[in-house]
C-alpha cells in the first residue's frame, strides 16, 4: 500500500466529520468542523489514520475505555504497553514480565512488536515520554518512533501515547499529533453519580437526597476533578454521614483542597465567614447575590456568562477582605488565594512559569474564586521595572492580563485594593473585570451594625448597649478600627473587673486615631479619584472633597 491508496476509514454508522483529501489530490476546500468531544475527536483521528497521537491526559483508565470502545466499533484489537508489563492485550490480566526475544517491556522491542503486527490494532502507550525527551532521551526510541510512525501510515494501525504532561522531541513534532483530553464534563458526573447511587439504593443506611437543585450543585462542585477523584470523594461522603445530598458540597472542596497543596503556588483559603457578618456594602452585596446562580446550568441556558470577576477598592480595614471570604460562602465555591510575591523567583522565565501554573491549577478546579489580595502592592513597579528587575514584574503584569482577557473557565477573580495611583491603566479597562467598587467608610446605620457584629461575636448582647451613641462616637473609624476599639474595651473591663458597657467602649473610641484623620489627604485623594470612575458599594457616592481655595486680598 502506498501514500497514493491511504484512504480514511470509513464510518460505521455515527455520523462524524468530514476529513480533508490526503496529500497529493487537489481538491476543493472542505470544511472540517471539531468533534463535540474529546472522545470524538480521538475517534476522527484514528480514522483518518494519523500514525501517532500524542493524548494528553492524567486520566489513563478513561483514555483507555475510550479507545476500547473505538476499537470495538471499527473491528480492531486494543493493546496497551506499560515499561512494567510490555504489550499485553486490554482488559488481559497483570502477567509476569517476560523475559528474552519476547520481552516487550523496553520501549524498542515494543515499537518491533506493532511493526510485526499485521492485524487492524490500536496500541496505547503508557507514559512513554520521559524516552523521547527529558533526562531518559534515548535517541534510539525517537529514530524508532520515526520510522514507525512512517510504517502504521499506510495500514490500519494506530499508535496513542497517553501521559499526564506533553514532552515531544523536536525530532518527532511533525509525526505526533497532540489532543488534550479534558477533564470529565457534568454529563460524565452525572453517569458516575447515577452508578453509585444504583450501587447503594438498596442499603437502609444510606439516604440519597438529589433532588432539584442539589444534584446540579453536587455535580458542579466536582468539576476539575477526575473521575477517579471524584468516585472516591462521593465515596468519602457516604462513608462520613452515611447521605449524599447537597450539603456535601463541603466534602467535595475537600477534594480540590489536595490539589492545591499539591500545587504549592495557591493557597486554599477555608472560609467560614458569612454575609451576614459583612455590614453595610449594600450594593456590592446585591450585585454579587444576583450573580450567585450564574454558574448554574439555567443560567447558561438563558444566555448568561459567567461573571469575570470584580474589583474592590478603597479603605483600608473596611471589609474588602472579609467581603472577598463572605463571597465563597455565598456561592458555595472553593476560595483560593493568589499571592502575587510568591511567583517571583531569581531563574530568568520562572517567575512568569508560576504564574501560569497558578492559573492552570485554578482553571482545573473550576468554577472558583480566585483572590488577589493587596494587587496594587504586587504590581507596583510594573510598568518602570526594566529599570530595576529586568522587566519580570510587567511580563508577570502581561501574563496576568491576557489571562483576565482570554480567560473562558469559570473562574470568578476578586481583586482588592487600597492605593489607585499603583494601579496599571491596563487592568481597570471593561473586559478584563466587570465591575470596579468603591469601598468608604461605614455610615453611622453601618457603623451600628458593626458594633452589632462584634459585640454578639464577643459573647456580649447587643441589646445592653447604647449602640447609636457608639455608632455617633465612631465618626471616621473603618470597619477594623471599630473591632480593636471593642478588643481594647474588653481588655479594660477585664483588668477593672467589672462588666463591659457603653461607657468603656466609648472612653476606648475616644483614645483612637482613625486612620481617616490621620491620612486625610491620602483619604480625599481616593474618594476624588473613585466619584465618578467607580460604583459606591455602600449606596452613597463618594463624596467630593473640595481643595482649599487660597484667598487674596484686593
Amino acid at each position: 500500500m502506498t501514500d497514493q491508496s491511504r484512504k480514511p476509514e470509513r464510518s460505521t454508522g455515527t455520523p462524524l466529520p468530514k476529513v480533508l483529501p490526503t496529500e497529493g489530490k487537489r481538491a476543493k476546500s472542505v470544511e472540517v468542523p471539531r468533534a463535540a468531544t474529546p472522545q470524538q475527536e480521538l475517534d476522527v483521528l484514528i480514522r483518518a489514520r494519523y500514525p501517532i497521537v500524542y493524548v494528553v491526559s492524567w486520566e489513563e483508565e478513561r483514555v483507555e475505555r475510550c479507545l476500547r470502545k473505538i476499537a470495538e466499533a471499527r473491528n480492531k484489537k486494543l493493546f496497551v504497553w506499560t515499561i512494567t508489563q510490555g504489550i499485553v492485550r486490554s482488559g488481559a490480566e497483570p502477567s509476569r514480565t517476560k523475559s528474552g526475544a519476547n520481552n516487550t517491556t523496553d520501549p524498542v522491542m515494543a515499537l518491533d512488536a506493532v511493526v510485526d503486527q499485521v492485524e487492524p490494532a490500536i496500541y496505547l502507550f503508557k507514559d512513554l515520554h520521559p524516552f523521547t525527551s527529558g533526562e531518559r532521551c534515548n535517541l534510539t526510541v525517537i529514530r524508532k518512533l520515526r520510522d514507525v510512525a512512517h510504517h502504521v501510515r499506510d495500514t490500519y494501525k494506530s499508535i496513542v501515547i497517553v501521559s499526564p504532561e506533553m514532552q515531544i522531541a523536536s525530532e518527532l513534532s511533525k509525526d505526533i499529533t497532540v489532543l488534550e483530553f479534558g477533564l470529565p464534563r457534568p454529563s460524565d458526573f452525572s453517569q458516575l453519580l447515577d452508578r453509585i447511587v444504583e450501587d447503594v439504593k438498596d442499603n437502609p443506611q444510606v439516604r440519597i437526597n438529589l433532588e432539584g437543585d442539589s444534584r446540579e450543585r453536587l455535580l458542579h462542585a466536582a468539576r476539575g476533578l477526575t473521575l477517579k477523584e471524584a468516585e472516591n470523594v462521593f465515596a468519602k461522603t457516604l462513608v462520613l454521614d452515611g447521605k449524599l445530598d447537597s450539603d456535601d458540597v463541603s466534602v467535595v472542596f475537600s477534594e480540590k483542597q489536595q490539589i492545591i497543596r499539591k500545587s504549592g503556588l495557591l493557597e486554599y483559603y477555608e472560609s467560614k465567614e458569612e454575609f451576614t457578618e459583612v455590614a453595610g456594602l449594600t450594593n456590592l452585596k446585591d450585585w454579587l447575590t444576583k450573580r450567585s446562580i450564574a454558574f448554574s446550568d439555567r443560567a447558561a441556558k438563558f444566555g448568561l456568562p459567567a461573571p469575570k470577576g470584580v474589583l474592590l477598592l478603597g479603605v483600608q480595614g473596611c471589609g474588602k477582605s472579609l467581603c472577598a471570604k463572605a463571597v465563597s460562602g455565598l456561592w458555595k465555591l472553593p476560595l483560593l488565594r493568589f499571592d502575587l510575591g510568591r511567583m517571583f523567583s531569581s531563574l530568568v522565565g520562572s517567575s512568569e512559569e508560576n504564574v501560569r501554573r497558578a492559573l492552570q491549577t485554578a482553571e482545573s478546579i473550576a468554577p472558583a474564586i480566585l483572590w488577589i489580595d493587596e494587587i496594587d502592592k504586587a504590581l507596583a513597579g510594573s510598568t518602570s521595572s526594566s529599570g530595576s528587575d529586568g522587566g519580570t514584574a510587567s511580563r508577570v503584569f502581561g501574563t496576568l492580563l491576557t489571562w483576565l482577557s482570554e480567560k473562558t473557565a469559570p473562574v470568578f477573580v476578586i481583586a482588592t485594593a487600597n492605593d489607585i495611583s499603583h494601579l496599571p491603566p491596563e487592568l481597570l479597562r471593561k473586559g478584563r473585570l466587570d465591575e470596579i467598587f468603591f469601598v468608604d467608610l461605614p455610615l453611622v446605620s453601618e457603623r451600628e451594625e458593626l458594633f452589632r457584629i462584634h459585640l454578639r461575636r464577643r459573647g456580649r448582647n447587643p441589646l445592653e448597649f447604647d449602640l447609636s451613641e457608639l455608632a455617633r462616637g465612631s465618626e471616621g473609624f473603618s470597619g477594623a478600627e471599630i473591632e480593636e476599639a471593642i478588643i481594647s474595651a474588653l481588655f479594660d473591663s477585664f483588668s477593672r473587673q467589672v462588666p463591659l458597657d457603653t461607657k468603656i467602649v466609648r472612653a476606648s473610641l475616644a483614645e483612637t486615631v482613625p486612620l481617616s484623620r490621620t491620612m486625610n489627604e491620602e483619604l480625599s485623594r481616593l474618594r476624588n479619584w473613585a466619584a465618578g470612575r467607580a460604583r459606591p458599594a455602600s449606596g452613597v457616592a463618594p463624596k467630593i472633597t473640595e481643595e482649599s481655595r487660597r484667598k487674596i486680598e484686593l
